[in-house]
């Protein structure tokens, strides 16, 4: 059972899913003299872009869809990207200059949980599962295939079809045919099919393989189009003092779709990151900053920033984050976790290395 001391929490993200962080156990003994080293985390925010492409290819008989079909069709092959969604989540980065050496004098058995990357999760407690909340990333969609590519446009074409060389001859073929399936569906749907369908089911079988050749043959007039959608995932670091905020992340090429920073063949998407508070260090009554405790356990009171994504002038994404960079590092009196009747425990947020709660066990 816990008695609860004291609690800091610090603004979670509003998002889905939780994330836990695998874990190492670090204990506190005469061999190590009593103290335990790990390293503070840093922020960092992956973008995450998905972009939709769009392949348009125009039919073999396009240049005979208006006398047939009345309908403009796709007359020259092209290929669109546009994004479709994006996303920032924070991620905790090493910084080998935010190791800090915490001493727990006389109090063998103490222990801290650590990340694989040596980041602090918590303090006497290792059921804690140090989960953050993170905005779901976008689904990559395979291309489906086209009406054309499916077995169904064989099937829609006729023999006549095949043995004529003539493009004309068979665009007027292809279009005869779409107009006596048309036929055909709207007697078999009115009864007036001369071999109509046993029950329904054989009526529906019916109705879509009709549908299904219509469809085929229709688009050899008229072209496809056909749809997909890319995701990548670009890492972007705080900017240090005096650095531009606004970063380019990624471009958007016509041709190639989401490149890299680099490629100039595409047009910039943006990332901007402003601080909004910075950490401050605790003060006593006189309103004087507080020392760090002597062999302390070293936490940090994180600033936050407004992070924000955008292509075109179009903002794709407007949040606030807390930010380690921005904020000051301070620490808690190591005693507190080697009393023998109550010693305390602590809980990180592994983004940061906040203290998320600070209690003690019975």
């Amino acid at each position: 059972m816990r008695k609860l001391l004291s609690i800091l929490l610090l603004g979670a993200l509003a998002a889905i899913p939780s994330v836990a962080q695998t874990s190492s156990k670090l204990t506190a003994t005469k061999a190590s003299e009593y103290g335990l080293i790990y390293t503070l985390p840093l922020t960092a925010f992956e973008v995450t872009i998905a972009v939709e492409k769009t392949v348009n290819t125009p039919g073999e008989f396009y240049q005979y869809a208006r006398k047939y079909l009345s309908t403009e069709p796709i007359m020259k092959p092209s290929t669109s990207w546009h994004i479709t969604e994006a996303v920032v989540n924070p991620v905790a980065i090493a910084d080998e200059e935010e190791r800090y050496l915490a001493t727990f004098k006389g109090g063998n058995g103490t222990f801290m949980m650590v990340s694989d990357s040596n980041f602090p999760l918590s303090i006497n407690d290792e059921a804690y599962v140090a989960a953050v909340e993170l905005t779901e990333l976008p689904k990559a969609v395979a291309p489906a295939p086209t009406v054309l590519q499916k077995p169904i446009a064989q099937q829609a074409v006729t023999p006549e079809m095949i043995q004529s060389r003539s493009s004309a001859k068979k665009a007027e073929l292809a279009a005869d045919k779409i107009y006596e399936l048309r036929n055909n569906r709207n007697e078999i749907i009115s009864g007036q099919a001369d071999a109509m369908p046993s029950d329904g089911a054989a009526m529906k079988l019916a109705l879509d393989q009709l549908s299904g050749q219509e469809e085929a043959l229709t688009a050899m007039f008229l072209g496809t189009v056909q749809k997909s959608v890319e995701v990548r995932t670009f890492t972007v670091y705080v900017p240090e003092e005096g650095e531009p905020e606004r970063i380019v992340v990624a471009r958007l090429s016509a041709a190639e779709g989401l490149v890299d920073a680099s490629d100039l063949s595409g047009d910039p998407i943006y990332m901007e990151i402003k601080p909004v508070t910075r950490g401050e260090l605790p003060v006593n009554d006189k309103g004087v900053a507080k020392s760090f405790p002597k062999g302390g356990v070293a936490y940090r009171i994180p600033g936050s920033a407004s992070v924000s994504l955008s292509f075109d002038d179009k903002t794709l994404v407007n949040k606030e984050f807390d930010v380690a960079q921005y904020g000051v590092v301070f620490g808690l009196d190591p005693s507190l976790f080697t009393d023998k009747r109550q010693p305390a425990y602590l809980h990180f947020n592994p983004l940061t290395g906040a203290v998320r709660e600070l209690g003690t066990t019975n």
